[in-house]
């Protein structure tokens, strides 16, 4: 007989059930493994050295196994709920805007906190899937298209809010309109307005009371075109380099970037937080915080991981008078 043999369709009765063995003709089988259970070979590569150390300190950590018992997105959420309850950010009904938010840990807790009626923006350069209670607009933060979308998104004051609050805001209301008619999503051209079409008072264009930024530079793509995942560090904004030199600039960038944001939306006594990575510019940074809020503070969370770089800008109660060119110099950012 020869050392091959090629094994048909063929039905197997094994512990009193019937099982049909589907080979096809063209695959061969050592003769020997006829008498015993055939195991294909995997197709799923292993996983990579730093896949496997990743995977290994996950499990070892505290933070990560508590996120997923309390069905965070992620470990970060820590980070947030420890600079909240140290300084109080979050109230009821607050406008917050999640720069590089995917995937949503931040924007858990920010909806957490600012419930029943709080609207939450994420802006993510990569498609995820929103937490509940979470407006997203997806696209780099950096283009000034995408910052004009969110200025566009935040017009309307109830745009974002959970239904049912504004459903309950209105009820009292005569309805004027035609039944069935959809006047939610009615766009608005010309700045802030309340219920009734008139113009909020106040700072035009100001309607933000919290911006949070978590955000980390993509990395120059080389590889992996293919790959579409959350953790691509190709094209997501939450990624570092492990090169201290370029973690930093990348993240002043873009600190500066949601800072110069902030200038323009955010409400007279709002809040910034930014993640940086420290090094020589960040002192920079710090003194522009200074110039636009009243107080400014260093913080590197204990759920963050100590050989981590990373730390936070927690810059409270924005001035009303502050001026660009006082904040930015007269080149701008």
């Amino acid at each position: 007989m020869p050392p091959f043999v090629v094994l048909p369709a063929a039905r197997v009765i094994r512990n009193g059930r019937l099982h049909h063995q589907l080979l096809t003709p063209c695959r061969l089988v050592a003769q020997c493994c006829s008498r015993t259970s055939y195991t294909p070979p995997l197709t799923r590569q292993s996983s990579s050295s730093s896949s496997t150390r990743w995977k290994s300190r996950q499990g070892r950590d505290s933070f990560a196994r508590e996120a997923k018992v309390r069905g965070l997105q992620s470990r970060a959420a820590f980070k947030l709920l420890e600079i909240d309850s140290k300084y109080k950010l979050f109230k009821k009904g607050q406008t917050v805007i999640d720069l590089g938010y995917a995937p949503g840990s931040w924007s858990q807790v920010a909806v957490e906190r600012t419930k029943p009626n709080g609207r939450i923006i994420g802006i993510d350069i990569i498609p995820a899937q929103p937490p509940k209670g979470v407006s997203t607009i997806q696209g780099n933060f950096l283009s000034k298209e995408v910052q004009a979308e969110i200025k566009k998104f935040l017009i309307d004051p109830h745009r974002g809010r959970p239904r049912n609050q504004m459903l309950a805001s209105t009820a009292q209301e005569p309805d004027l309109q035609t039944p069935g008619a959809v006047t939610a999503e009615n766009p608005l051209e010309d700045g802030p307005v309340g219920d009734k079409g008139k113009k909020l008072k106040g700072e035009s264009g100001k309607t933000i009371d919290i911006v949070l930024s978590d955000m980390s530079a993509p990395w120059e793509q080389t590889n992996g075109f293919w790959k579409r995942s959350l953790s691509n560090p190709y094209i997501r904004m939450m990624n570092t380099s492990g090169i201290p030199f370029r973690d930093h600039t990348g993240s002043m960038d873009l600190c500066n970037a949601a800072l110069e944001f902030s200038y323009d939306t955010l409400k007279t006594g709002g809040h910034f937080v930014c993640k940086f990575y420290q090094g020589a510019e960040d002192k920079q940074l710090e003194n522009r915080l200074k110039k636009l809020f009243g107080a400014v503070h260093r913080e590197k969370p204990e759920s963050s991981r100590s050989e981590s770089k990373e730390a936070y800008f927690v810059a409270l109660r924005r001035k009303e008078a502050a001026k660009y060119v006082d904040v930015f110099g007269a080149d701008g950012v």
